[in-house]
């Protein structure tokens, strides 16, 4: 700011104003004060000063205390609550400002008051650097309060730093002194000495024997106070952990438990009632030790734990042996925090909260973030923790505060990213910064905003803690990965055989790093496994070999990557002791017997899915709801597993047990598509106003170029849909949704699909391409949890009627021409979009019958 005439402002303290000169329009003031009184006697000399210049006073009114300034009609009084969180109490100030304008002058409560709120007084330090200088670009004067003994030398020092007034007010039992500790551009030999307040006068010590006196009579005074200048968030715990020698006050400890809960664990309180049963006060100490920074852990991180703690509890005598320990460390909420403000982005965050910028201002967020710096401290703190871990690989997880929990699973919205944790020490650092800021960013990805839009939840304060893991594993000479890994889900309401019983629950299982399990793999097949008939696969030629997987994720400590190898060149890496009990040997195939990776020993020979399944039971007892659990494996050499339990998240169900009648004998001239089974989503029967389809033998026609376009277009039109309850939508297409392999399929991403009704996958792009039973992947957790139906086409199949001509009877409703404009005739062929509302058109699932059918009410009429 440019100082202009007539920029200063008076204090209200005539004698004030000549020891520091007064004050500068854009002064920020922190009053450092052992007593509130002080910083009171200091307030109404100032709001009277502000009254004489005519100017806007705005008091924010959220400490403890009563109130600073009284009510008056040239007053604006603010009430907040900090409760609300960091996130939504800084964003309201900041949006206050701004609605205010130039000139304005503030009064803030205590900001020492926030800390029973936030738990730490590094996020105090976060706001005061996030409001301080934008009440400096609008020419405002404001006030603020400090109580001394109660924050970190830390967080005082970044305020220090960040002001542009500091003054401390200090009292012994005889007078009262004042000191300014920073006047920034202004400067006296006795500016900054201990003044003595008396009345209207404010007298620097000038004698140093006096001042000797002086401090030696507050250091007297305040002998008695805490010296130890700890983060409210230090002081906390260790409180927390004197009360464990306080073995006969049980009342002071569930407390503490209760308190340690809500700062650490989150705000759902489904999840906290829980975690107040399975959670001792050593737990939660525990904890503490592993966390870097402060906050809360995350969803993610509540989750493994909790689920952990239940299984150690409920059914000791199988998991005391059989669940290996977890090596975690937590990165909490407050350093995302801290990452936006060090960065210096919180304007953005502001600018990305309104309606205009949520996506765009995303974007830009999104670009920054990934390129990001953590603060300092954070670093030390991750270097101490890479020492610990050695060598071992690292995976990054994202642990939102929102992740995982009842009702919002965020399943694959945000990054997780393994680190193979090779090289020198700076190197590995630098590569595990890089992990943290790209998962920090994917909170700002278009997927992530998309799916907090579509659920409600855009507006909440979301901010993203970390889940460090050692990768579970061993090493294979270059190779390091898990013996097995799997996703399973207490309640399988995509059950494809009527002997099946969705209450038993099913497992997703890949050798290997899990990645495979939970993501759709191009061309490869996780094992999908019925945990009533572990040996029945959902396809009925599931023996030829199409249908199981065939690619190994690894991590390659040589190359620092992760890769994905052929199975036939790991088995050089003397892998037969794990090979036996994941597959079996297919010796008719010629002279060198191949590997099929069926998991037929596992699931036959070793007490795998009775384990399994008491697992997945014993977490839905507790949780009181279906649930969806990461896992990875450890065999021992009589392939004997060990699990180690990486998430556990409640699972979202639909239509599991509704049942829907379908027509005995429909019209064969009206119907769509039929078949049995493959299908998820539930049992269902779903006007269709639109149906959007990707023709099979046109689109593989296409250039690579051209199928990245149809993608793009497919996208353009799920955003300029209504809500789906308007406009309910059929969208069918080639293989897969979602492939990154354009030659299987549309790669779309969940933002381009989200507001559709129903998703059809067709077998029909040849060269055995099928689409992808993706039982337990992130991507299908997506369409349950969205409300999108699936339905998986095999057209060669006896039980299958695929007749999608039958839309032709009426005319294609036209593409927007905006969206047409620059297209290739081939793309714009390719796509196809009816408008089906004359047709009535249905589409009926059945959980009990396993039957789908989309079908005409009323027959075509014919363009």
């Amino acid at each position: 700011m440019a100082l202009h005439q007539n920029n200063r402002v008076s204090t209200g303290l005539e004698g004030l104003d000549e020891v520091i000169d007064g004050l500068r329009i854009g002064d920020n003031v922190v009053w450092r004060v052992d007593h509130m009184e002080d910083y009171r006697r200091v307030i109404d000399p100032f709001v009277t000063a502000a009254r004489q210049r005519q100017r806007a006073i705005i008091y924010l009114r959220f400490g403890h205390d009563a109130p600073l300034v009284a009510p008056a009609p040239d007053v604006h009084v603010v009430q907040l609550d900090a409760l609300w969180g960091f996130e939504a109490f800084t964003c309201h100030v900041y949006q206050l400002i701004t609605d205010h304008g130039r000139g304005a002058f503030y009064v803030f409560d205590c900001l020492s008051d926030l800390l029973s709120a936030w738990a730490t007084d590094l996020m105090v330090g976060n706001f005061f650097q996030v409001v301080c200088p934008y009440l400096y670009e609008l020419d405002t004067v404001a006030y603020f309060g400090l109580l001394r003994q109660r924050h970190s030398h830390h967080t005082v020092a970044r305020i220090q730093q960040t002001t542009q007034v500091l003054i401390d007010v200090r009292r012994t039992q005889q007078e009262c002194h004042v000191q300014p500790v920073k006047v920034w551009k202004r400067h006296s030999p006795t500016l900054c000495l201990p003044h003595r307040w008396q009345g209207d006068h404010f007298t620097p010590v000038i004698d140093s024997s006096d001042a000797t006196r002086v401090q030696t009579a507050l250091a007297q005074d305040h002998a008695q106070e805490p010296q130890r200048h700890l983060d409210y968030w230090d002081a906390l715990f260790l409180n927390a952990a004197e009360s464990l020698n306080r073995t006969d006050d049980p009342t002071r400890q569930a407390a503490q438990v209760e308190r340690l809960c809500r700062v650490m664990l989150g705000r759902d309180e489904r999840i906290l009632n829980m975690a107040r049963r399975y959670f001792t006060l050593t737990d939660l100490l525990a904890i503490r030790a592993r966390m870097i920074g402060s906050g809360h852990i995350g969803g993610k991180a509540v989750g493994m734990l909790l689920a952990r703690q239940i299984l150690l509890k409920e059914a000791p005598k199988t998991w005391t042996r059989h669940l290996e320990p977890h090596d975690s460390f937590f990165l909490g909420t407050d350093v995302y925090y801290s990452f936006l403000v060090h960065n210096g982005w919180w304007p953005r965050i502001m600018r990305q909260r309104t309606a205009e910028g949520y996506y765009s201002e995303g974007q830009a967020l999104h670009e920054r973030m990934c390129h990001g710096r953590l603060p300092d401290e954070i670093r030390a703190e991750l270097a101490r923790m890479l020492d610990y871990f050695g060598q071992y690989p690292i995976l990054v997880r994202s642990s939102s505060l929102l992740e995982d929990g009842f009702g919002n699973a965020f399943a694959g919205k945000y990054d997780s990213v393994f680190c193979v944790n090779q090289g020198t020490p700076e190197a590995r650092l630098e590569q595990l910064e890089q992990a943290v800021c790209q998962v920090f960013a994917s909170a700002m990805s278009e997927d992530a905003l998309v799916y907090r839009e579509q659920r409600g939840l855009a507006q909440l304060e979301e901010p993203m803690a970390l889940l460090l893991q050692r990768v579970n594993g061993r090493y294979h000479g270059r190779h390091y990965l898990p013996d097995a890994a799997g996703v399973g889900v207490s309640r399988n309401i995509f059950v494809w055989d009527k002997e099946m019983d969705p209450a038993a629950g099913m497992v997703r299982l890949v050798m290997g790093l899990g990645t495979r399990a939970v993501d759709r793999n191009d061309g490869d097949h996780a094992c999908i496994i019925a945990l009533d008939h572990p040996l029945k696969r959902p396809f009925a030629h599931a023996d030829d070999g199409r249908f199981l997987q065939h690619q190994v994720d690894t991590l390659d400590v040589l190359d620092n990557a992760l890769l994905s190898r052929p199975l036939r060149e790991l088995i050089r890496e003397d892998m037969t002791p794990i090979l036996r009990w994941c597959g079996q040997q297919d010796h008719s195939v010629g002279e060198t017997p191949v590997w099929r990776l069926n998991f037929v020993p596992l699931l036959d020979r070793t007490p795998f899915v009775p384990m399994i399944q008491q697992l997945l039971q014993t977490l839905e007892s507790v949780y009181d709801y279906p649930v969806d659990v990461e896992f990875t494996v450890h065999l021992g050499q009589d392939g004997t597993p060990s699990f180690n339990l990486v998430q556990c998240r409640p699972l979202q169900t639909r239509g599991a047990s509704r049942q829907v009648q379908l027509p005995e004998a429909p019209d064969a001239e009206r119907i769509v598509f039929r078949t049995q089974g493959h299908f998820m989503g539930g049992s269902l029967d779903q006007p269709i106003a639109r149906v959007i389809r990707v023709e099979g033998l046109r689109y593989s026609a296409l250039t690579l170029q051209q199928k990245y376009t149809v993608a793009r277009l497919v996208g353009q039109l799920n955003r300029r849909m209504p809500d789906r309850d308007i406009q309910p939508t059929v969208l069918i297409g080639p293989g897969r949704w979602g492939t990154s392999t354009p030659e299987l399929g549309v790669p779309i991403r969940f933002a381009d699909i989200s507001r559709m009704a129903v998703l059809v996958e067709v077998a029909e792009l040849g060269g055995g391409i099928i689409p992808d039973l993706s039982y337990g992947s992130h991507f299908f957790q997506d369409l349950v949890e969205s409300g999108i139906a699936y339905v998986a086409l095999l057209p060669q199949n006896k039980h299958t009627d695929y007749a999608p001509h039958r839309l032709n009877t009426l005319a294609a409703e036209h593409i927007p021409p905006d969206l047409v404009e620059g297209l290739d005739e081939a793309v714009l062929e390719a796509v196809t979009v009816h408008d089906v509302r004359a047709l009535d058109l249905r589409l009926l699932a059945d959980v009990v019958s396993q039957q789908v059918l989309c079908y005409m009410g009323r027959p075509a009429t014919g363009p």
